[in-house]
Formats: structure tokens, C-alpha cells, sequence
């Protein structure tokens, strides 16, 4: 694998541009505004999305998908989950056959709960899927930080090959035929982890929040055997590795998120403000309708999604967890 597309230029593109660099790959990194392609070629950073990091000068942007896309031996697509149909049914006509595409969003998709995985099946259909997944920030990964992560791909000889092609000794990759497992810890941790960031805002110590990422994992668990993926997936990388890091720092977009929400803003105002989304906020729907629809019950996540779809209050939607009846801790 010579060429390597990355479609998304956002902080965690970007950062995975630069690991494919550093294992000797040629990366083209797609850009949707104009002024971040023009600061990758010129300038060799993106200011935008991940300032203060600077890129090698082999690292290329272009504004234009298939463009990117068009002889690529690997194609990674980093973009908001809920715009990955869109984004990859335009690349269809670039692929060529049998080029994998590593689907690094984290999320499920509005209205038809499909797995990011699900809408590639339809967008694309015939390619060879992988899932990129674990606890990542962006900035730590573009700074060659020590990083490892999942790779998830039903064909374990394919999935082997691209952790040789873009694995360096700073990004440490394990694979994982778990496609679905991969994909559930990713999306789940996100509307946790602005549960999190309430019960720091509302102050209610560190043991809230320890009790809150444990039965939070359970959630994912059973929502995650339930769709068919493996519980020791979950106790992974991509589930019990990402949880923690994205509920315990401010540098997770979705915990300083739910930060505010705890200290009593307002939703649509702390939006307002970001560059970048917090995938949590368009995943909670998701989630709970996809729990009603398999039969889990997933009462954190149910409740983060009533605070933010439907207007929850954060103090009685809290009092209302506290008050369910005691259960057995196993699932």
C-alpha cells in the first residue's frame, strides 16, 4: 500500500495523515474548506483544526474527494458520522476495485440506526470494510504521543496488511475480526462521556463519575452482544480503552460538552461556539432507538438523550437514575 487517502481533514484526519506519513505511505488529505487545503499546502499545518502541529511537507490536500480517492491504494474516511452516506456513495466512481476503506467515524446513523459499517454496505457495496477505533486524542497522536487502537475487519489477512502499512512504533495497532463490537464501543462512549461531563459540571465527585463509566460499559456490553458483536471486543480498546479516556479529560469534545450542560447552559448555545463536533450530541438519538429496537436497556444513555432531544431537566432526569429500584450487577 503506497497511497493513502484521507477523506476529512478535520484534527483527527489530519493526525492520521501525519501516522501515514510516518510509516512511509503517500497521503493525500481531503479538506472541505478551501482555507485548510491552502494551509496544508503552504503553510504545512492545518491552522484550523490542529494548530500548532506541523506537517511534513509530502503530506498533500486537495479539496476534491475523488480526487483524493483516485488511485488509492487505502482509503480512510474521517468524517462526522452522520454525513459518512453522503461522503462515500460520491466516492463510488473513484474506487478501484478491491481497495479497503477504514471507516474512522464514530457514530450511528440517524433515523435507520445503521452501523457505520451498514451504510457502507449500501453506499459501496462489495468493499472491503475495516473499522478504526480506541482511544485517541488527535493532538497526542500528530505529536507521535504513544498511542494503540483497534483494527477491525472480517478478512484478518487484509486487516494484518494495514496495520503493517500505517502501524508505527507510536501507533500501535491490534487487529480484530469484531466489526460490529469495534463499532458500538465507539459510538456508545461518546454519548457517555457527556454523562460524564454533567456530573463534573454539577460537581458530583469522582465517585458519580467512576459508577457512571462502569454501568456505562454494561450498556455497552449488552447493547453490543446484542447486535452481534463479542463482549471481549468491548473489554478492549475500542470500548472499555476509549470509554476512559473520553470520560476523564476536557480534551474529549464531548465530556467539556456535557461540562457545560452541567453547569447549566444551554445546548444550541455551547454548539454554537465549536468548530468541531461532539458526535454524542447526534448519536444519543440513535443509540436509545436502536436499544428499543433490540430490546437493551440502556438507561444513561436514554437519559442523556432526553436532556438533549427533549428538553430533559438535568436535575430530576438525575434524581429519576438515582431512584431505579437495586439489581444484580450481572448483566
Amino acid at each position: 500500500m503506497k497511497k493513502i487517502a484521507v477523506i476529512g481533514a478535520g484534527a483527527w484526519g489530519t493526525a492520521l495523515a501525519t501516522v501515514a506519513q510516518r510509516a512511509g505511505r503517500e497521503v493525500v488529505l481531503q479538506a472541505r474548506e478551501p482555507e485548510v487545503a491552502d494551509a496544508v499546502n503552504r503553510r504545512h499545518e492545518n491552522t484550523v483544526f490542529l494548530p500548532g502541529h506541523k506537517l511534513h511537507e509530502s503530506i498533500t490536500a486537495t479539496l476534491d474527494p475523488t480526487a483524493a480517492a483516485t488511485d488509492a491504494d487505502a482509503v480512510f474516511l474521517v468524517v462526522p458520522a452522520q454525513h459518512l452516506r453522503a461522503v462515500s456513495a460520491a466516492l463510488r466512481p473513484a474506487l478501484k476495485a478491491g481497495v479497503p476503506v477504514v471507516i474512522c467515524a464514530k457514530g450511528i446513523e440517524q433515523g435507520t440506526c445503521a452501523l457505520m459499517s451498514e451504510v457502507l454496505e449500501e453506499t459501496l457495496p462489495g468493499t472491503e470494510t475495516a473499522i478504526l477505533s480506541g482511544p485517541t486524542f488527535a493532538g497526542e497522536v500528530a505529536a507521535a504521543l504513544p498511542t494503540a487502537v483497534t483494527l477491525a475487519t472480517a478478512d484478518e489477512d487484509r486487516g494484518k496488511a494495514l496495520a503493517e502499512a500505517v502501524g508505527t512504533p507510536s501507533f500501535r495497532i491490534y487487529t480484530s475480526t469484531d466489526v460490529i463490537g469495534a463499532q458500538i464501543g465507539g459510538a456508545v462512549k461518546n454519548v457517555l462521556a457527556i454523562a460524564c461531563g454533567i456530573v463534573e459540571g454539577r460537581k458530583m465527585g469522582d465517585n458519580t463519575r467512576a459508577a457512571l463509566i462502569t454501568r456505562g460499559l454494561a450498556e455497552i456490553v449488552r447493547l453490543g452482544r446484542a447486535k452481534g458483536g463479542r463482549a471481549e471486543t468491548l473489554m478492549g480498546l475500542s470500548g472499555i480503552g476509549d470509554l476512559t479516556l473520553t470520560c476523564n479529560a476536557f480534551q474529549s469534545r464531548n465530556f467539556s460538552l456535557g461540562v457545560a450542560l452541567g453547569e447549566g447552559r444551554n445546548l444550541d448555545d455551547i454548539l454554537k461556539e465549536r468548530q468541531s463536533v461532539a458526535e454524542g450530541v447526534f448519536t444519543a438519538a440513535s443509540v436509545t432507538d436502536l436499544a428499543e429496537r433490540l430490546g437493551v436497556e440502556i438507561p444513561i444513555c436514554a437519559a442523556v438523550d432526553s436532556i438533549l432531544n427533549r428538553e430533559a431537566d438535568i436535575g430530576r432526569t438525575i434524581q429519576e437514575l438515582l431512584s431505579r429500584p437495586f439489581r444484580s450487577e450481572a448483566p
